[in-house]
């Protein structure tokens, strides 16, 4: 089990002190995280960070915060996202549909950031496309195998219909060859080598390869591309892996591939198809 396995753990609604339309102030969501959600005495609630506010017609009168909790455990700072439901008075993480037994925490995803649509995330399309295909990936995923070359291979053939904006986030505690692939992949498409980070999605590698010389010279038998571990281990490059990291966490993104497409979330993930009928 996860550490966020055991922190995250709210199911039941819990009381703040607070007027009916009123929503709580920063020291009431903390209150709440440390009754509620943060289940594991070592763990410090630093504070909560409120992203975003919204409403959703599914839920009338509900309002929904997403927010991050920053943490702090074993001296590291954690910043896990929690999102809340609140009304008259009351907060829970969890609104269960009891006709489909669908979870709205599972429904719902924050806003994409116009900002996020930068330059250095353009991939492949032209940044005045008429559609922006937003992608956080992994590229050992074996779901991200499946769905991301296939977006990638719609958008080179429709560049002026589709954009595609992507951010890596690797998943390593299941496949820690991630850590050096992702890192590759940001070298090569600065470089202007797309097609490198096109190609690393059908690498056949040991999901647990850590020597960074064994997974450079299967990129390089691979793709053809050659890349040395000093340009992998640029700070440059380290920086650029962890903003990526905190983007996903300000999307509240636990997954991959997360998909978003114009700004909404594509939960079947197939929403592409629809924009080359």
């Amino acid at each position: 089990m996860s550490l966020m396995s055991k922190l995250l753990m709210s199911t039941v609604l819990a009381s703040v002190t607070l007027s009916a339309n009123a929503q709580p102030d920063n020291k009431q969501l903390v209150k709440y995280v440390k009754r509620s959600v943060v289940k594991n005495p070592q763990v410090k609630v630093k504070g909560v960070t409120v992203l975003e506010s919204k409403t959703d017609e599914r839920l009338p009168g509900w309002t929904i915060l997403l927010t991050t909790m920053d943490l702090e455990y074993q001296k590291k700072e954690i910043h896990a996202p929690e999102m809340m439901f609140v009304k008259d008075g009351l907060v829970t993480g969890h609104l269960v549909n009891l006709k489909t037994g669908n979870d709205y925490r599972d429904e719902i995803k924050p806003s994409v950031p116009q900002s996020y649509y930068d330059d250095a995330h353009l991939l492949f399309g032209k940044k005045d496309a008429e559609h922006k295909i937003l992608i956080f990936s992994d590229p050992q995923c074996p779901f991200c195998q499946e769905v991301v070359p296939a977006i990638f291979k719609v958008s080179k053939e429709n560049p002026a219909k589709i954009a595609v904006y992507y951010y890596h986030l690797p998943l390593l505690r299941i496949h820690p060859v991630s850590d050096v692939l992702t890192r590759v992949m940001h070298v090569a498409q600065h470089e202007g080598k797309t097609d490198v980070v096109e190609k690393i999605y059908s690498l056949k590698i040991d999901p647990r390869e850590t020597d960074m010389s064994k997974i450079l010279a299967a990129v390089k038998s691979h793709t053809g591309y050659s890349v040395t571990a000093a340009q992998v281990d640029a700070k440059e490059v380290k920086a650029a892996m962890q903003a990526d990291e905190m983007a996903s966490s300000k999307l509240m993104v636990t997954g991959t591939p997360t998909i978003y497409i114009d700004g909404e979330w594509d939960k079947m993930r197939d929403g592409y198809k629809k924009l080359i009928k």
